[in-house]
């Protein structure tokens, strides 16, 4: 059940036999979300960890206008809410952009991998770190990239964040996002997201249709966004 979980963090050190098991005996309570339900509700203490097992999941903030901004995607093989764990209260919202399907770790079995198992802990510290590296890019496209270049970069980042759990179909991965959840990554409005969108068809660096994108020109698309997957720390040596 917890493959999208263990090629994830295979892909940045070696898990061994004892590891991976001890993941699979306590990772075994599972659930299906239905898109625009939540998976962990801002304010909530939760007492397990979620494990986004297939599916598009999304960190939220909602302002006292009712305007949304989405604040990082979630994907197969991603713990979406680790850091609850020691930080107990929840700040924001985790909802679901597509049919998820998900699975839980008891805090308690959490705290005692930190404590008996010093390689597993790191490997999972280290998915709480991705997450940040993740954000100081997001905040970057936020505030210093073009629309043209943020978007870019975000279909970089999805495309190598998928291969890793093998979401990816060649060039292609599903998409499920409306332009309207897009529009709340971004930060923009529909009208603006819908002319940004134009001009990179033009230049016939991805497709989106059907809710897939497709890349067309990967050097192209990287050029544009200014991308380098080094923050990704995608790359197996030891931790």
């Amino acid at each position: 059940m917890i493959e999208s979980l263990l090629l994830n963090l295979g892909s940045r050190d070696v898990l061994s036999a004892e590891e991976e098991g001890h993941l699979r005996a306590i990772i075994v309570k599972d659930r299906y979300f239905v898109a625009g339900e939540d998976l962990v509700s801002e304010g909530s203490r939760p007492g397990y960890s979620t494990l986004l097992l297939d599916g598009f999941a999304a960190r939220y903030k909602v302002m006292a206008d009712g305007s949304r901004q989405i604040t990082a995607l979630h994907v197969a093989g991603d713990f979406v809410d680790l850091h609850a764990f020691p930080i107990k209260k929840m700040d924001h919202g985790i909802v679901a952009l597509s049919s998820c399907h998900v699975a839980f770790a008891d805090h308690g079995d959490l705290k005692a991998i930190t404590e008996r198992m010093p390689h597993l802990t790191r490997l999972l510290w280290l998915d709480t770190l991705v997450d940040g590296a993740i954000h100081r890019e997001w905040i970057v496209a936020m505030g210093r990239r073009s629309k043209r270049a943020h978007i870019a970069h975000l279909v970089c980042e999805l495309f190598v964040r998928l291969q890793v759990v093998k979401r990816t179909r060649g060039a292609s991965f599903q998409f499920p996002l409306t332009q309207i959840e897009m529009a709340d990554v971004l930060g923009v409005s529909v009208v603006h997201l819908n002319k940004t969108l134009q001009a990179l068809r033009r230049e016939g660096v991805f497709i989106w249709e059907n809710r897939t994108i497709t890349i067309v020109d990967w050097e192209r698309l990287q050029e544009i966004a200014e991308f380098d997957p080094g923050y990704l720390s995608i790359s197996r040596e030891p931790r």
